[in-house]
């Protein structure tokens, strides 16, 4: 039976210190909404294991996993990260990294699949940044690609923060392409080199923003033909969003996914897809726009 799934582990809502600005509730929030809207049921979800140490260095350097496995990351670098390093922390992370490798093999099988965490593309080969401990879709990718699952692999990431992690870690790879359309003045501040980057100016909305993305998407899956696709669908693009700097309604969201969705359908491309980054100051409207991504791809891919 065709089945949308999608991974989710308890550990994904972590607790962090009072006023964090990390919105750590919405992984919380975004399964009960699911239930609640009737898009799901309990058989959707599967829960993963914790990515083994192996696995981890297909795309990060080994001493870079060693030390955060160890809970030897220096005070520098855990600056860097932005959350406390903790045990559960690094649990955490592991469980997500298999969660997206995990929903990479379904989504072979079934067309599309979800991680309910992820898209934390900060993390290069030998750091950690923003968030982002180690790179699920990344790993996932470089997974998928070490057995012989794709030959051909596109990351789209949507964030509006550059994918730098993702760029670095894949900077000379010639079969595992990195696409980020960000806001070209928002963090990170010193780039990377993706394969193809899109820098928009600050206050873009939605007319502008779809035009750019349906080129740049139209081009690529000409020019790549991939045969994966990772799609990282950040919805800090919001205008509501406060870290944001773009004028995305929730209507440019929606749309945005759709078009990336509906492209990978009619080229017949498996997409694997973690949540990304939101910021806006009320959970309702980063839940209810992650939401939105999990009703197009079950209209697009027909469950």
């Amino acid at each position: 039976m065709k089945l949308l799934k999608i991974a989710h582990h308890r550990t994904y809502i972590h607790p962090l210190p009072v006023g964090h600005r990390f919105p750590m509730l919405k992984y919380e929030l975004i399964p009960q909404q699911l239930h609640y809207h009737g898009l799901v049921t309990t058989d959707n979800f599967f829960e993963p294991d914790q990515v083994d140490f192996d696995i981890a260095c297909l795309a990060h350097d080994p001493s870079y996993v060693q030390q955060l496995f160890d809970l030897a990351l220096d005070t520098k670098m855990i600056r860097r990260i932005g959350f406390p390093l903790s045990q559960g922390l690094v649990d955490r992370e592991r469980y997500i990294v298999d969660g997206t490798i995990q929903s990479a093999l379904y989504a072979k099988e079934y067309g599309v699949s979800f991680n309910t965490a992820g898209g934390t593309h900060h993390a290069g080969k030998d750091f950690g940044e923003g968030f982002c401990l180690l790179n699920d879709q990344a790993v996932a990718a470089a997974y998928i690609y070490r057995h012989h699952i794709a030959k051909r692999v596109l990351i789209v990431d949507l964030d509006v923060h550059q994918g730098n992690g993702t760029a670095n870690i894949f900077a000379d790879h010639p079969d595992i392409i990195t696409f980020s359309m960000h806001g070209e003045k928002n963090f990170p501040f010193i780039k990377e080199r993706s394969h193809v980057d899109v820098g928009l100016d600050d206050d873009v909305g939605d007319e502008e923003y779809l035009a750019i993305l349906r080129s740049n998407l139209s081009a690529l899956f000409s020019e790549v033909r991939p045969d994966f696709v990772f799609y990282q669908a950040g919805v800090d693009i919001l205008e509501t969003d406060k870290l944001g700097k773009l004028k995305v309604s929730a209507y440019g969201c929606r749309q945005r996914d759709r078009m990336v969705l509906q492209l990978c359908r009619d080229r017949q491309v498996p997409v694997q897809i973690s949540m990304g980054g939101g910021y806006s100051p009320h959970i309702r409207d980063i839940v209810d726009a992650h939401v939105e991504t999990y009703r197009a791809a079950i209209d697009i891919f027909g469950f």
